[in-house]
């Protein structure tokens, strides 16, 4: 599951130290923009502190929050919704 996956993204970062990740965090549509953007920053700030617990470090390490500005599916119900509250990890390329 997820925890199997952030696992081994810390596992990665810690073996590679010159590999740095992005952390977006998303929301669904339902509620303001400002209340959106904070459940993305407090989502991609839990993965921050999970994946530095596991090994990765500060520096390689970033939180971004796009609230509801980036939908995985658009649609109007719980089906959608749930595949727009999600954190992504995105290598920039080097």
């Amino acid at each position: 599951g997820d925890r199997a996956t952030i696992s081994a993204h810390a596992r990665f970062l810690s073996v590679h130290p010159e590999f740095n990740v992005v952390i977006e965090g998303h929301a669904d549509e339902r509620g303001s923009r400002e209340y959106n953007l904070a459940l993305g920053e407090r989502r991609a700030q839990t993965i921050e502190r999970l994946l530095s617990l596991q090994g990765a470090t500060a520096a390689q390490l970033r939180t971004v929050s796009f609230g509801e500005e980036q939908p995985a599916a658009f649609g109007r119900d719980e089906a959608a919704w749930q595949l727009n509250r999600r954190v992504e990890l995105v290598y920039p390329n080097r």
